[in-house]
């Protein structure tokens, strides 16, 4: 079911919400956190596709703020999804204009679940500092999005010199299988040194330097970034140096990849582009401060291929 209010408020809405879920016989038992999302007009529809698809999973209060224009007339329009338009969520798209286009923890407080954690996700911009913005203070989860800022390196920096505990991004969490498949490999190989790390792909992919530099750091090792001239898929493989022998994880496509170990034939791996929507099921799993995520933005800084944040690279 899905009810679209004009020039409305907070408080009207969450009478309707009330008044939609006794009529529909819905319940908002078992709502397990409220999602906020702070998107921009245009953007929405493929964050709130991915927020619907994980709610299946972490069944929530989805409260998706699109920002207009501030130099527009002050008003505050709103679509409302319960039931099967919904997922396993209730939906509530708020369109702010005017002096409403910023989102605040005034604007979103008299529609959040009593007593369940908040979750605000920024999937377009990256703000000046998450856990100081207005729905950051409140939220147990800030989780944001480097992979579309249009200077990497400068979004990484930002986001390591404004951390705080709470904080994550999706492009760390894509890492995950590639994360999972270089830990086994390395507790399958014979001990030995790493004496440097190469990855290879987009010098505009924020997955490319955060993998670097959670090797570097876990390995004690030397990166180096090496970025093709046509680079379609961001992350393309990574290079572990090794006396001993290399161990090499490829993938040239968007799905298989090929695990190079020293004394064993070529292994063909599933490390398939992840969904928006899988990268966030996976945030919304755990609540507590990503630590490792932390240690991670901290080091990449000394990294990062760019004359801001660190030392050239090939």
């Amino acid at each position: 079911m899905i009810v679209n209010l004009e020039n409305t408020t907070t408080s009207a809405i969450d009478k309707q919400l009330h008044r939609l879920r006794d009529e529909g016989g819905v319940v908002a038992l078992g709502r397990v956190l409220t999602l906020v999302i702070m998107a921009e007009a245009g953007h929405s529809e493929r964050a709130l596709d991915a927020a619907i698809l994980a709610s299946h999973e972490h069944p929530c209060r989805i409260i998706m703020h699109v920002s207009h224009s501030a130099s527009d007339y002050t008003r505050l329009d709103a679509q409302l999804r319960i039931g099967g338009d919904a997922g396993a969520s209730e939906v509530v798209v708020l369109h702010g204009y005017g002096e409403l286009a910023e989102p605040s923890e005034m604007l979103v407080s008299a529609l959040l679940l009593p007593d369940a954690p908040i979750v605000a996700w920024w999937p377009h911009r990256v703000p000046n500092k998450p856990s100081d913005s207005s729905i950051g203070k409140i939220a147990h989860r800030r989780i944001t999005d480097s992979s579309n800022a249009q200077n990497v390196c400068e979004a990484l920096t930002h986001l390591a010199q404004q951390y705080a505990p709470g904080d994550t991004d999706v492009s760390w969490t894509r890492l995950t299988n590639w994360r999972v498949q270089l830990a086994a490999a390395m507790d399958q190989a014979e001990p030995g040194p790493v004496s440097e790390v190469v990855v290879t792909g987009a010098a505009d992919s924020s997955r490319v330097h955060l993998l670097g530099a959670w090797l570097s750091g876990r390995l004690s090792a030397p990166v180096r970034f090496v970025h093709p001239e046509k680079s379609q898929h961001g992350l393309g493989g990574v290079r572990l140096v090794r006396p001993n022998g290399d161990i090499a994880l490829e993938r040239p496509g968007n799905s298989l990849g090929t695990l190079i170990q020293p004394g064993q034939p070529d292994q063909r791996v599933a490390i398939p582009h992840r969904e928006l929507s899988a990268c966030l099921a996976e945030e919304l799993r755990q609540l507590d401060p990503d630590e490792v995520y932390g240690e991670v933005l901290a080091s990449a800084v000394h990294v990062l291929p760019c004359g801001v944040c660190g030392e050239g690279a090939a």
